[in-house]
């Protein structure tokens, strides 16, 4: 059955793995890296369906929707973390991504494991999001399976968004429960059950092609440069200088005028070009 957990992949004991408690240091730190080396491959032979979320993503954002992420525990705070990523990445305004997670602004920092078996919350967490038709939903379940983030989607559903399930446990639940799936299959963990290792991984990557291809597809990057980024901090200050340099070809010195008048990367090229007419 797709809800029990003696079937679930993700919950299976590695064989690689079984002495681990009695290795050396080193070959322990050596075993765990090994095992992360199939997160890649995993995530590579799902590209198809990355893709095709990619493209439900970028054409939701274009047409003015949201993009929410939604999960418990590791999940719920890995697509938390990507959402407050896109502001000074890519410029966008904090509502156009955004993170909830099972338990609330609490659980990011204390686990709040219990907080995940109710699709009832789920549902409510979504609906209090605000959830329009055209947006996009993204559920987060590395078992596929948990209650929280099935309710969610559900909910999702109902409102008239679109929504995409992302889970390591291929055949889970959450594939019936959204309208495209990601499920890469990295194997068993290290420890057994414990998600944050390799499903985490490849649930972070994934999510970082989803929010990054999105932004690339949306105008938000030029080259391989984030046009967009806000220069809130001395560093981002100084790569958004190099970044003028670099697509205008003027001086630093002018760089840094155009910026200081134009307050962000995109109005300094535009000062820059004026000025050379």
């Amino acid at each position: 059955m797709k809800d029990s957990y003696d079937a679930l992949k993700t919950e299976g004991r590695n064989p690689r793995t079984l002495n681990i408690d009695r290795m050396s240091t080193v070959d322990m730190v050596k075993t765990v890296n090994a095992e992360y080396r199939a997160v890649e491959d995993a995530v590579d032979l799902v590209a198809e369906d990355i893709a095709a979320a990619v493209d439900l993503i970028s054409d939701a954002l274009s047409a003015g929707h949201h993009l929410i992420y939604v999960g418990a525990g590791t999940s719920g705070r890995l697509g938390v973390v990507d959402a407050s990523e896109c502001p000074p990445t890519f410029g966008v305004d904090p509502s156009l991504v955004r993170g909830v997670i099972a338990g609330g602004k609490e659980a990011m920092f204390r686990s709040s494991e219990g907080t995940e078996d109710s699709p009832e919350e789920g549902a409510a967490a979504i609906q209090a999001e605000g959830i329009e038709p055209g947006d996009v939903v993204v559920g987060l379940s590395a078992s596929g399976r948990a209650p929280f983030v099935l309710g969610a989607l559900r909910r999702a559903k109902e409102l008239g968004a679109k929504t995409v399930g992302v889970s390591c446990n291929p055949g889970s639940l959450i594939e019936d429960a959204a309208d495209l799936h990601v499920s890469p299959y990295v194997g068993p963990e290290v420890i057994s059950g414990s998600t944050r290792m390799k499903a985490g991984s490849a649930q972070k990557l994934i999510l970082n092609i989803f929010s990054t291809c999105a932004m690339i597809k949306t105008g938000r990057v030029r080259s391989n440069l984030m046009i967009n980024v806000r220069p809130s901090n001395e560093k981002l200050v100084e790569r958004a200088i190099r970044i003028i340099i670099e697509l205008s070809g003027c001086t630093r010195d002018e760089a840094e005028e155009a910026l200081r008048e134009g307050g962000d990367v995109p109005a300094a090229l535009d000062l820059i070009e004026s000025r050379k007419k």
